[in-house]
């Protein structure tokens, strides 16, 4: 018996492949006001909700690669954005914090991308919305058992 792939309509990798593009669309445009990339946006977004962190956790977060984040925050500290300590017992352990240049960049656009949350949820419906964040967290593999 041989099985049939769905209609390219109907895959989910491509779903999500566009539906990654419309979403990410309003989100470039706020950043390109900015200086900063899609990826610091998720570096300091993660910082400024959860404060101090090491850089693994960081990584993982924010949805990067370990080698990613390692190249990105380089960029950041010469930014001001970020600053990167060691740790005391552990000199291979490095811990991220987000700086006052970093949080007032997040300060700065935090209305603006509520605005474009907002569009989101309009156009889904504030239930869908939930539900779709729902379903997506079941398909990650960070929030699996």
């Amino acid at each position: 018996m041989k099985n049939s792939l769905p209609s390219t309509s109907r895959s989910l990798p491509i779903a999500l492949i566009r539906a990654r593009e419309g979403v990410m669309t309003p989100i470039r445009d706020m950043l390109s006001e900015t200086g900063i990339t899609e990826q610091q946006w998720r570096v300091l977004r993660v910082l400024s909700e959860f404060g101090l962190l090491d850089a693994s956790t960081l990584a993982n977060r924010a949805s990067l690669l370990f080698p990613s984040l390692t190249r990105i925050a380089t960029t950041m500290r010469k930014k001001g954005l970020i600053t990167q300590t060691r740790d005391v017992a552990d000199r291979r352990r490095q811990f991220i914090a987000i700086t006052e240049a970093g949080q007032k960049l997040i300060d700065d656009y935090t209305d603006q991308a509520a605005q474009i949350v907002a569009e989101f949820k309009r156009t889904l419906g504030e239930e869908d919305y939930e539900t779709l964040l729902d379903l997506l967290a079941r398909l990650d593999p960070m929030m699996r058992d």
